[in-house]
């Protein structure tokens, strides 16, 4: 008796992994943009730019394969979350993490990152096309503590939003914007 119990119980384990597994790998909706990798200099200029600390919370909206996340864990020490529509970008950035040894500093998440939950974000790293900019910049502004920093690859929030700092590195502007005191 004790046995079918056990073996029952483990088939509706399975079964419920089996189920969470295949809710991770369920695309949310077509992605707005194509995934390109930030290069690497242009990462270590962001994270850089934001100065990031280990006490930091960094927020890469469209994560990709993770490096942002990675990289604020390994070099500053900084908890890092990783958002993107893609789970095969997820799988990637999880994969990624764990090579890196960070899988402990970083999390990932399958979400639309227009919808997720941003709030404990310190610092906000974007490489999203303008018009997707500024389509997350009221949730930033609403969402984010006043100090937070947000720091874009290549594209700016439009003309109502202008930034704080701005750098070249290789050949790539980044941008950096503080949510201001309510």
């Amino acid at each position: 008796m004790l046995r079918r119990v056990s073996l029952s119980a483990i088939a509706c384990v399975v079964m419920w992994l089996g189920s969470a597994a295949a809710q991770q790998t369920t695309t949310l909706r077509k992605p707005d943009v194509m995934y390109v990798p930030t290069p690497p200099a242009v990462v270590a200029a962001m994270l850089d730019l934001a100065r990031v600390t280990d006490k930091d919370v960094v927020y890469d909206l469209g994560c990709g394969d993770g490096r942002i996340p990675i990289l604020a864990a390994q070099k500053y020490g900084a908890k890092g979350v990783g958002i993107d529509i893609d789970p095969k970008r997820i799988e990637e950035a999880n994969e990624n993490a764990k090579a890196a040894g960070v899988t402990g500093k970083v999390t990932f998440l399958n979400q639309d990152l227009f919808e997720s939950d941003i709030r404990d974000a310190t610092v906000v790293t974007l490489y999203l096309l303008p018009s997707l900019n500024e389509k997350l910049m009221p949730k930033l502004r609403n969402e984010l503590k006043p100090g937070t920093r947000i720091v874009s690859h290549s594209f700016s929030m439009g003309s109502t939003w202008a930034p704080e700092d701005q750098r070249e590195v290789d050949g790539k502007t980044i941008y950096l914007w503080r949510i201001p005191a309510r």
